[in-house]
């Protein structure tokens, strides 16, 4: 199966090619910007239709969730149009989309964790914006698959895990907010899933949510991160719990957003493991580059 991965830099795509190899009858090719802009009209489709592959996997995304309050025409351009476009694409060519999507869809103010069939509000620009591009593939390709994650980190890019990490080398303490809630998830963990649904063809038509295991405030992350920064010997910070309302940011970010995983494992038999256990195995990573 020849499976076109929209981005090449980000965090997904980065850890899609590192999986690729457990997966030897799926050939991966990845897309630059300079080759497939989303925010081009055009672009995306053009790179599409060249190799029309038998699956494309849209990892590319405006993600900066607090500048896309400045700059809403370009975060629907790439969340919303160029996602659609991509789908489109993909069925004229006979393809699959698989479509990455985020917590960000829904408010927060569910005191249980959001199944696939809750309501979406978004309460931010980014959020409003993945939500559009959430629709547009459905309308634009019925053969596609949502997959909508939440909190993702990486070795790669920039992520919640390195940041913290970063900051701990040049301060002893560290204010985190206690009182917004998610699910963790290692790109790693995610990308071999998505690799997973690929080489088995299954799940298409459908919406699901894919998460690392249990739950987390930003708080309980960043203590989790510098318990393994002091196990494997990376500076470690004291971390101070704060309040949303201490640390304001221009979007507004939802207060719970835990994404219930339970189709996705009932219907796929896939599921994420702990998230303690993958950041343990990400700051491992980190610290291996950084003590090197």
């Amino acid at each position: 199966m020849r499976i076109l991965v929209l981005g090449r830099e980000g965090q997904l795509a980065r850890s899609l090619a590192e999986r690729a190899a457990e997966f030897p009858d799926l050939e991966l090719a990845f897309t630059a910007r300079s080759d497939a802009d989303l925010s081009s009209s055009g672009s995306v489709a053009n790179a599409i239709v060249a190799v029309k592959p038998d699956l494309v996997v849209n990892a590319a995304a405006y993600t900066a969730v607090d500048k896309a309050e400045e700059e809403p025409a370009l975060a629907f351009r790439i969340n919303g149009e160029g996602a659609g476009e991509a789908a489109d694409a993909a069925r004229q060519v006979g393809a699959a989309i698989i479509h990455v999507s985020t917590d960000y869809v829904f408010d927060g103010t569910s005191s249980s964790p959001y199944d696939e069939d809750a309501e979406p509000n978004p309460l931010n620009v980014y959020g409003r914006s993945k939500l559009a591009g959430e629709e547009a593939v459905r309308a634009a390709n019925p053969h596609h698959l949502i997959l909508r994650t939440a909190w993702v980190y990486s070795p790669f890019g920039r992520n919640f895990v390195k940041t913290m990490i970063r900051a701990a080398q040049d301060r002893d303490e560290l204010g985190v907010v206690s009182d917004q809630h998610g699910c963790p998830t290692s790109a790693f963990d995610l990308a071999g899933a998505l690799l997973r649904i690929a080489r088995d063809c299954e799940g298409f038509g459908e919406t699901y949510h894919l998460a690392g295991s249990g739950s987390a405030s930003w708080f309980d992350l960043a203590l989790e991160i510098m318990v393994n920064c002091k196990r494997t010997g990376l500076p470690a910070a004291k971390i101070r719990s704060i309040a949303t309302a201490d640390w304001p940011t221009k979007a507004v970010r939802p207060a719970s957003t835990i994404l219930d995983c339970a189709r996705i494992e009932r219907t796929l038999g896939i599921q994420l493991p702990d998230w303690r256990q993958s950041v343990a195995a990400t700051v491992d990573q980190l610290a291996t580059q950084i003590l090197a």
